[in-house]
This record gives C-alpha cells, sequence and structure tokens, in this order.
C-alpha cells in the first residue's frame, strides 16, 4: 500500500459522546475493518478498563486476514522505570504486534498538564519507546497536539520528535489533538519534521475546525505515508478524520493505494455496518457513502446526469459502492420521472403522455404537501396507478385506533383493530402496541399475514412526522415517512393527511403494498 490505514474507532472513536461498544460489538467491528482492508485497528488501551483488557484477549479467535491489532497507551509515567510501569506492562499483555504510544510535544501540556520539566519529558518519550522496541514491538509514535507545540515552541516540538526518532520508532504520528490546526501549518510543521528526520511519518486529525479531511489529505500531499482515523468520524468532541470520506479522495483523485484491489468497492457497506454497531446514524450528506452523495433533484441536474453522468458527478458511485438516486419533485423535470418510470415500462420516455400526466400529477400532489423525493416505493405505486398496471393487493375496509393513560398495562398503551378485504375474503384482527401506529402496524399486517405469509418478515425502521403548515396548530396536515424492511432490503414510503393516524396508515397501505408488488415479480407470478 503507498498509504498505511489505522482505524482508531475502537479506541479514539470510542470516546465520542453517546457511543458505547460491547465486547461483541468490538469484535464485530475489528471483524469489517479487516473486511475493509485498513492495515492497523487500534482498538483500546488495555490498561484503562476491563473492557479493553478482555476485548485483548479475545482478539486472538478474530481470523483477521489482513488488519493487524495494536493497543494504545502513554509513556512511562514520571519518575518510574518503564519496566516498572504497570500501563506499559499492561500493553505487553494484550499481546499485539504493535503499540501506539503517545507522549506530550506541546510546552504547554508538558509544564501544566504534566507538570515535569522539559528533560523529563523526554526522558519519558525515550526510554518507553526503546523498552518496547527492546519488546519486539512494532512501535508508532504519537506525537500529542504536535501542531500547537510546533506553533509555540518549534525548537523543543521537534526535540520530542528526534526522541523518539533515536530511540526506534517505527512512524512518527503528528497530532492535531485540538482539531484547531490549519491545512498550512500542518503542511509546514509536516515538511520540517520529514526534512529534519525522514522516516514514516504519520497524521492524527480531529475535526474541531470542520477541517481534518483537509489537513489530513493536505499531509498526504506533503509526503504523509501513515493515516489515522476513524471510519465514520465519530470520535471525541467533534470527531476524527472520517476515512469513509478521505480514502476514496487518497485512492481515486491522488491515485495512492490505501486497500487492498477491489476492496473500495465495499466502503460504503461497511461503513454503515460499523456505524450500525456502534448505534449512530451515518450522516446523509458524508461524502462518497452518504445517502444524498449522488442524489439529483433539480430538472437541469437530473436530465445532465441522464445524459453524461460526468456532467454532475464526481466520480461513479459503484466505485464507492453507493447508489445514484434521482429524486422525484415538482422541480425534477420529465427527464427523472421518465427514467424512474421505465424500471415499470422500458417504452416510457421522456416525451411519453405518461410521464407529463406523471409530472402535473406531482405538482399537484406536492402542493397538497406530498413528497416523494425521500419515498420511492410510493412513487413507484403512483407510477403503477397512472399506466394501469396496479392492481390492489389488499383493501382497509375499516380500522380503529385507541390509546390510554396511563396504561393499565406497562406493556401497551395503544390498541388496534382492523378489517381487511384480499379478493372476496374477509380477515379482522387485533393487536397491541407501544404507540397507536405501532398498534395499527401490527394489526395490518396479522390481517394480511394469514393471505401473504411473507409479511411475517416485515418490520419498520424509521418513522419520521412532518407538520407541512404549522399555521394551521392542531388542525395542520402533516406527513409521515416510514422506512421498511424485509431483512434483505428497505423501502420508504409516504402518506399525508390532517390526521397523523389515517397518514400513517396510508404509508403503512403503500409500505406493504411495495414489499407484495416485488414478491410478486421475483417469483414470476
Amino acid at each position: 500500500m503507498d498509504i498505511e490505514i489505522l482505524d482508531t474507532t475502537l479506541r479514539d472513536g470510542a470516546q465520542g459522546e453517546g457511543i458505547v461498544f460491547s465486547v461483541r460489538d468490538k469484535l464485530a467491528v475489528a471483524q469489517a475493518l479487516d473486511e475493509l482492508g485498513v492495515a492497523w485497528i487500534e482498538a483500546g488501551n488495555p490498561g484503562s478498563n476491563p473492557k479493553d483488557l478482555e476485548f485483548f484477549r479475545l482478539a486472538s479467535s478474530l481470523r483477521l486476514n489482513i488488519a493487524k491489532i495494536c493497543a494504545f497507551g502513554s509513556t512511562r509515567k514520571k519518575g518510574v522505570k518503564a519496566a516498572d510501569d504497570s500501563q506499559l506492562r499492561s500493553l505487553l499483555d494484550a499481546e499485539t504486534e504493535g503499540v501506539v504510544i503517545f507522549g506530550k510535544s506541546w510546552d504547554l501540556h508538558v509544564s501544566e498538564v504534566l507538570r515535569v520539566d522539559f528533560e523529563e519529558n523526554i526522558a519519558m518519550i525515550a526510554e518507553t519507546i526503546a523498552f518496547m522496541k527492546a519488546q519486539g514491538r512494532t512501535v508508532i509514535y504519537d506525537a500529542e497536539h504536535f501542531f500547537d507545540g510546533y506553533a509555540s515552541n518549534s525548537d523543543y516540538a521537534l526535540s520530542t520528535v528526534k526522541a523518539a526518532t533515536e530511540t526506534g520508532a517505527d512512524r512518527i504520528v503528528l497530532c492535531d489533538t485540538n482539531g484547531g490546526a490549519f491545512p498550512d501549518a500542518v503542511s509546514a510543521a509536516l515538511k520540517a519534521v520529514r526534512q529534519e528526520f525522514g522516516g514514516v511519518v504519520g497524521i492524527h486529525a480531529h475535526n474541531d475546525s470542520g477541517l481534518a479531511l483537509a489537513n489530513t489529505i493536505t499531509a498526504v500531499q506533503a509526503g504523509c505515508t501513515h493515516v489515522q482515523g476513524t471510519l465514520a468520524g465519530f470520535g471525541e468532541r467533534c470527531g476524527n478524520t472520517a476515512l469513509a470520506a478521505l480514502i476514496p479522495s487518497i485512492e481515486l483523485k491522488l491515485k495512492l493505494r490505501c486497500l487492498p484491489e477491489g476492496n473500495l468497492a465495499r466502503i460504503s457497506q461497511l461503513t454503515r455496518r460499523v456505524a450500525e454497531i456502534a448505534n449512530v446514524a451515518i450522516n446523509d450528506d458524508m461524502p462518497y457513502v452518504g445517502a444524498h452523495a449522488f442524489s439529483h433533484k433539480g430538472g437541469m441536474h437530473t436530465d445532465g446526469i441522464l445524459k453524461d453522468k460526468r456532467s454532475f458527478e464526481h466520480i461513479a458511485p459503484e466505485a464507492v459502492g453507493n447508489d445514484r438516486h434521482i429524486l422525484m419533485s415538482e422541480i425534477g423535470g420529465r427527464s427523472a420521472i421518465a427514467e424512474r418510470a421505465k424500471k415499470i415500462d422500458a417504452a416510457i420516455t421522456k416525451d411519453h403522455p405518461v410521464t407529463a400526466a406523471l409530472a402535473e400529477k406531482i405538482k399537484n400532489l406536492e402542493a397538497e404537501g406530498w413528497a416523494f423525493e425521500g419515498a420511492d416505493a410510493s412513487f413507484e405505486i403512483l407510477i403503477r396507478r397512472e399506466l394501469g398496471l396496479y392492481k390492489p393487493l389488499f383493501s382497509i375496509e375499516a380500522y380503529r385506533v385507541m390509546s390510554e393513560h396511563p396504561a393499565v398495562e406497562a406493556i401497551a398503551c395503544s390498541h388496534a383493530w382492523v378489517k381487511v378485504l384480499v379478493e372476496d375474503k374477509y380477515e379482522v384482527a387485533a393487536a397491541e402496541g407501544d404507540g397507536p401506529v405501532n398498534a395499527l402496524d401490527g394489526a395490518l399486517r396479522r390481517a394480511l399475514t394469514r393471505f401473504y405469509p411473507s409479511l411475517a418478515a416485515v418490520r419498520l425502521e424509521d418513522y419520521k412526522v412532518r407538520v407541512i403548515d404549522g399555521k394551521e396548530a392542531t388542525a395542520a396536515r402533516v406527513r409521515v415517512l416510514i422506512e421498511s424492511t424485509d431483512g434483505q432490503r428497505s423501502w420508504n414510503t409516504v402518506g399525508v393527511s390532517a390526521d397523523i393516524i389515517d397518514a400513517s396508515r396510508a404509508a403503512l397501505a403503500d409500505s406493504i403494498e411495495y414489499k407484495l408488488i416485488g414478491d410478486i415479480e421475483r417469483n414470476g407470478e
């Protein structure tokens, strides 16, 4: 690899607010990172907590093909020999091939945080690295707060790097720990270190000024060959360099290899997997891997993208395992509508009468509060209706939803009853839930599962409500967006009404119909 990637999701990422990994989670993240093909996985500090200690105990059971695990810790404590430092012993007990050691580069931290003299800090760095090298470890030295230190006292900051270099550190990583450095400062400091010491130099950037990605790319262009970050970008305070946004830029734009051949196409999938394990949502606007990264809405944009993908896309979405989305709206234009309709009827063109009719219908519906740009499944059903290809698979004849507070039963506060008609057969079902929509969803699927067993696998993944006109207060129309999944794929539907339950009913009905239509077409029925 031209650029060595160290992922610190399990260490620096775990310091992000709201991020809590179990040992099982940490093992699953490590497996995903190995599948991506990063060089190093910084897995935590075995001396800081029992969870990290347990991870390192179990890490040997991981069958990693590419990535190597490294443990993280600080230089020895002041006044203590490296061999007698309990934290350094715990790093050795982790039995990892590599260790990441951080030390102080900023004179402010030496005098005010560590509260040692400058010479003792140099000794702490040098003796720790020499000790770890004597134990046969690959040593990655993180020069903490380096850019702040270089700006404050460049001679002293460089002397800390010299101590690490002369005692055998395999990589020198310059850290923008506070995340406040600008690209020009990063470039100047990095060039100074490379000119004086050579060797493998790395970068570790935080995003407190929104410049982590820019600073890291600047560092690579200045000769950095080791890069640290977290795959999805989460981490302490404002997060770390998002490797999912960085790696594609390095590989596709700078033409430098970070991952094994072919692995870049999996970065969207694996980033989402890591985020799911961490129980966080990937920002839809995240470069390369976000849901909006290749979404097109404006009429001129969609027309251009359909004529030549390069006109409004800087890379092909499939290069990073993402998808192109042509969003449906009143400003989307006929080209976008025709492109979607072609998936159902290949004869549809931009000038087809159905395209014109759909464009007019979308404008009218959006004026009433409907929005299809985030509800592809509902839009497909709308197309089928306009093409005369829609055959209702069921109808909801009646339904009733009740909620009571305080709830009589702790497990449910809402109850729903529904009557459906499938062909010439009626089915009545009831369900309870922790809210009216949950209860209605349960009753509706219970009634229909008799006729369509595959619905048993369907569940709601997300539910959003938007008030369309707040001036109407509690009488306002609302738009409900529902994301559903059957474990194999996900889809989105929309419903609009002045009654939030009825808007939910419309979105639920579309969701079920979309699932059933897909099943019928895949099975050739």
